[in-house]
């Protein structure tokens, strides 16, 4: 197995590791008596993000690998499970509001109103270029970028920024 398909299945384990996470977390909110805030863009943010890995799998498997970009995005992921490590029990990938809790200001929260989306950013941008393949770097950053200001202003409005 290539270098390139190991990388890719990682990230799609990670992600299929995580998602049963997020859903457990989010009932467990919801259970809690949290609510969920504009729901109507998830649907777009899971479109892009499977878009995103299909278009590495179709892509990549025969690109030569940036050793120097691939080690920067091994240290992006870590920013991930930092992140999600924070959060704990309330990370999910939806906006989910449980009244009376505090704001998490802890772990990479003490610096950055959104470290999420920023581990985010990177990882769409970052990963593509580990492969040389610019373009889907270019299109999917720009795709999130839009998918992003949908996020952020109604997670900023749900949680009274």
């Amino acid at each position: 197995m290539t270098l390139n398909l190991v990388v890719i299945a990682l990230v799609t384990l990670s992600r299929a590791v995580e998602l049963p996470m997020a859903r457990a977390n989010t009932r467990r909110l919801l259970a809690a008596g949290g609510r969920e805030v504009a729901p109507g863009h998830y649907p777009l943010i899971v479109a892009l993000h499977a878009s995103w890995l299909l278009s590495l799998w179709w892509l990549a498997p025969d690109r030569s690998v940036n050793l120097p970009l691939l080690g920067l995005f091994g240290l992006v992921e870590l920013g991930r499970i930092w992140v999600i490590q924070t959060l704990g029990k309330r990370w999910t990938t939806r906006i989910v509001v449980v009244p009376g809790e505090t704001l998490v200001a802890r772990g990479p929260y003490r610096w950055i109103n959104h470290p999420n989306y920023a581990v985010v950013v990177a990882e769409i941008a970052l990963l593509p270029l580990v492969f040389g393949l610019w373009q889907v770097a270019l299109m999917f950053t720009v795709l999130n970028a839009a998918a992003l200001t949908i996020r952020i202003r109604e997670e900023n409005r749900a949680l009274g920024r």
